[in-house]
């Protein structure tokens, strides 16, 4: 199968916000919250600050052997499971919650991104291992955002009244949206293969992170993904220390808190920590812990601990506590021999908050690395394009200006009235410096005649434009149409689309033409035609 690979700057895409555009050329702004460059980074630096913090890797592989049994898994996943006791073994880690059916199409580009970097990584340091993970963020609650996903032009929901951590719910009420997904999907050449994997997932597995990892390692055991669910009791007795200091002295508030004074300077602040960034997860439960009046208590639920009932139930049941966003990278880090982190936007954002907490608990800050971003073009779609005469970049532009600038490149007519422009100038620069003769009060009244004539002269070129605009109405549809199509909703195509209709499609041959097009440490996005 044969592609066109293009590539062009995210701050020309106009989809970025300033601070991943400073993150990427690492703007002297960004210095004191950044330990790695973002396209440089020195991943030898990186290893050598992780070999010198203590890992519990028995503690890890013991937790994935318990994760993994029962699944049917590639000699690829066994081996870098067995790999990661050996200290010249490392990790690549992305992070994500367990969307249904994955959310968005980024969740599978993340992915692939940790596979690739890992398989560059051992080439350039052969003595060393990389193992690419999956890190389940299933003590997300947020069912709203995780349990819907955007095919074919329609939202579809999971229909649930269940509460607290997604990952725990119960794979209950899938049977309908299944059928929904397959009428979807249709006919196409990978679309049984594809649904024989979810319905297994969602059927056949009794939670939602139980059927993510089984989903995951169908679709990427092959490369040697290993899929990790820290939500248990082994690896969260590890995190006690922090997580102990957290309840007791709200440390990260303060330190995160004096670092956000300084982001903020300079950009929106992506996360603000709270006086105690940790959940209390119990069955359906996830609510946050706040110290109120002399105890610690469990917000909307009635339970409240005094300081030796709260240490005992952090010892006896670690499981139980939750770290929000501002410490669940640190906790990630403590768990995982880990060097690089790849993220979104949105990840990176609030990793630039964290570095100074890192530093506070010891913990090494890894490698930070922008997710790569694709638009996926596919061969009948790429055809369209080529016929109006358009580049891969111009779909980047906004829809009326592209459709503007098509009109402007094919008309034979002058739609651009810049010599009237100047010659009105000339006229009214010489009625001005008569009326400063005459009186030089009319000096202010002939500005403002000039000034309603250029608007004049704008509204005439408008209507100009408008008017040869009919005449490639259908060129216009379609540019219209080839917009919507990739740029559904004015967003990307990865951050609204799921992988499910272009696996069906291609199968796994897709993620093969996003592996071959990718750079894992770049500041380029990547579009590919199907040629």
């Amino acid at each position: 199968m044969k592609q066109l690979n293009q590539y062009l700057p995210y701050s020309e895409t106009g989809y970025f916000s300033t601070l991943i555009k400073d993150f990427l050329v690492a703007d002297p702004k960004m210095q004191p919250f950044l330990q790695y460059h973002p396209v440089e980074p020195g991943f030898e630096l990186a290893m050598k600050a992780k070999e010198s913090q203590p890992l519990h890797r028995d503690v890890l592989v013991k937790v994935l052997h318990q994760q993994y049994a029962g699944l049917e898994i590639d000699s690829a996943v066994r081996l870098n499971i067995d790999l990661l006791l050996s200290p010249n073994t490392f990790t690549i880690c992305t992070a994500h919650q367990p969307n249904i059916f994955t959310g968005y199409l980024y969740f599978a580009y993340k992915i692939l991104q940790t596979v690739k970097l890992a398989a560059e990584l051992k080439e350039k340091f052969p003595g060393k291992n990389f193992v690419p993970v999956y890190y389940m963020g299933s003590e997300d609650a947020d069912l709203d955002e995780l349990g819907k996903i955007f095919l074919n032009n329609k939202t579809l929901a999971w229909e649930t009244t269940q509460t607290g951590a997604v990952g725990r719910m119960k794979t209950e009420g899938f049977e309908e949206m299944l059928d929904t997904i397959q009428h979807e999907l249709g006919y196409t050449p990978h679309s049984d293969e594809l649904m024989a994997i979810i319905r297994t997932a969602y059927l056949q597995h009794d939670d939602i992170q139980s059927a993510t990892l089984y989903l995951v390692n169908a679709l990427f055991g092959r490369y040697g993904l290993v899929v990790l669910i820290p939500d248990t009791p082994d690896l969260k007795r590890l995190y006690i220390p922090v997580m102990e200091d957290e309840l007791l002295h709200q440390t990260s508030y303060k330190i995160v808190n004096q670092t956000i004074a300084a982001l903020g300077e300079h950009y929106k602040v992506q996360a603000s920590p709270r006086e105690i960034n940790l959940f209390y997860l119990k069955g359906d439960l996830r609510e946050r812990i706040v110290y109120e009046d002399g105890a610690w208590v469990v917000l909307n639920s009635g339970m409240k601990f005094n300081r030796e009932s709260l240490l005992q139930e952090l010892n006896l049941h670690p499981e139980r506590f939750s770290p929000n966003v501002i410490l669940r990278g640190m906790f990630q880090e403590t768990i995982l021999p880990n060097i690089a982190f790849l993220g979104g936007g949105g990840e990176v954002a609030y990793w630039m908050e964290l570095k100074a907490l890192f530093q506070h608990y010891r913990v090494p800050y890894p490698v930070v690395l922008l997710r790569n971003s694709f638009l996926f073009i596919d061969k009948f779609h790429h055809g369209r394009i080529q016929k109006l005469g358009l580049s891969l970049a111009d779909l980047f532009t906004e829809v009326e200006t592209l459709i503007n600038n098509y009109v402007g490149r094919h008309t034979n007519a002058n739609l651009v009235l810049k010599d009237e422009y100047l010659e009105i100038d000339a006229l009214f620069e010489k009625l001005q410096q008569k009326a400063a003769e005459i009186d030089p009060t009319l000096v202010i009244t002939t500005q403002a005649e000039h000034h309603r004539v250029s608007k004049v002269i704008g509204k005439l070129e408008h209507k100009f434009l408008k008017a040869e605009k009919k005449k490639f109405a259908w060129q216009a549809e379609q540019i219209r149409q080839i917009k919507g199509r990739f740029f559904p909703g004015n967003s990307l195509q990865e951050r609204k689309e799921n992988f499910m209709p272009f696996y069906a499609q291609y199968g796994q041959a897709f993620f093969d033409m996003i592996l071959e097009a990718m750079i894992p440490v770049t500041d380029q996005f990547c579009v590919i035609a199907e040629a």
